[in-house]
């Protein structure tokens, strides 16, 4: 099972420079309009059977193009929201630097609770729970491996990111989720494979196509292990 984490495109509160969490309203600006009309180019001919999203107003429109295009109706879960930010939210990030529980969230992400909001260790719990029973119910219900696209936002997916890369949440501000960006994580029985960090380039195409099934006598490991030295292909 494969997902595509896509950051929502640019939006209003970006360009404004300010942390807007779970405001209300916040839309997409030009740019962020455009990259969403950029996500059905840039993931092609991939057979995406399902998209899952955050409920707030800026992944709606960031996964209409591709909705309307692959003609899937987009599935909203509520544990795939951004971090509710509590009494930081709407406030300019250059007042935030200043504030003591920036140093905590930079350093130690994991000890992090924002004031009258939620604990980053909170966020990466719901998140990595609703992909994986996402993940779990689309394989169940297409009979084998199925690729789907979750779109959320930035510490969000740093989040699921770090999970999937068996790093402690205290390091994933060393990940990068840039807007309208793509992370690929394949799930197996046996550990996630991480394809893809912050894509952000033309084509999504690569490491996503079928694979031939493996075998004793095929040259390919099985699909939950690791190749020894790297992928020869």
């Amino acid at each position: 099972m494969t997902v595509i984490l896509l950051r929502h495109g640019r939006s209003t509160s970006n360009t404004a420079h300010t942390l807007a969490g779970r405001s209300e309203g916040v839309d997409l600006d030009d740019k962020g309009s455009a990259q969403a009309e950029g996500v059905v180019e840039r993931i092609g001919a991939l057979p995406i059977k399902a998209i899952v999203r955050s409920p707030l107003l800026r992944c709606a429109r960031t996964v209409e193009p591709l909705a309307a295009a692959l003609g899937v109706e987009p599935v909203v879960d509520e544990r795939l929201i951004e971090v509710d930010y509590g009494q930081w939210t709407g406030r300019k990030i250059a007042e935030l630097f200043k504030e003591p529980l920036w140093t905590v969230v930079q350093q130690q992400p994991s000890a992090a609770v924002f004031p009258g909001g939620e604990g980053l260790a909170q966020v990466q719990a719901r998140a990595v729970a609703a992909v994986r029973e996402h993940d779990r119910r689309l394989a169940d219900e297409a009979g084998g491996d199925v690729l789907w696209v979750a779109c959320t936002h930035g510490d969000v997916i740093k989040a699921v990111l770090a999970d999937a890369l068996g790093v402690h949440l205290d390091g994933f501000q060393r990940i990068t989720a840039d807007p309208a960006s793509m992370s690929v994580i394949r799930y197996t029985a046996v550990r996630p494979f991480v394809l893809h960090v912050n894509h952000t380039g033309a084509d999504l195409t690569s490491a996503l196509t079928p694979k031939p099934d493996s075998g004793p006598d095929s040259g390919q490991v099985a699909g939950t292990d690791a190749v020894v030295g790297g992928s020869t292909d």
